[in-house]
């Protein structure tokens, strides 16, 4: 999705970006996204909380007026009503294997990777 934002904004269409998987997100590096700590795939908020859905919601689109830096991710500071629900998620358990991600860069072809740190260069 942050590609895609990225295209669009270049097109000259803002876009704001929802996120529950922060270093996803980071490594995606959209032009602006809100962040909210809950399990995915409630990333507009918790199940059947219409006032929680529609905070969340209002204050990601508000960041359209507010973000003023590319790659701007805020964090709503929002916490799910179970608090140990990563602990649950995150065991073998569960059957959730998941590890910490690599955010170092990884390219299918050579010159994938050039033309990425080309790009990259030109922007800093």
């Amino acid at each position: 999705m942050s590609l895609v934002a990225r295209s669009l904004e270049a097109a000259g269409v803002p876009t704001v970006m929802m996120a529950s998987a922060l270093d996803i997100v980071e490594s995606g590096k959209p032009p602006r996204a809100a962040f909210v700590d809950y399990p995915l795939g409630h990333t507009c908020g918790k199940p059947f909380d219409a006032p929680d859905q529609l905070s969340v919601v209002r204050e990601t689109l508000h960041l359209l007026e507010t973000a003023t830096s590319p790659g701007h991710i805020v964090d709503l500071n929002r916490s799910w009503s179970v608090p140990d629900w990563r602990a649950s998620m995150m065991t073998t358990d569960s059957g959730d294997t998941r590890e910490a991600r690599d955010t170092t860069p990884q390219y299918q072809f050579d010159e994938d990777r050039r033309v990425a740190e080309s790009k990259s260069d030109a922007r800093t």
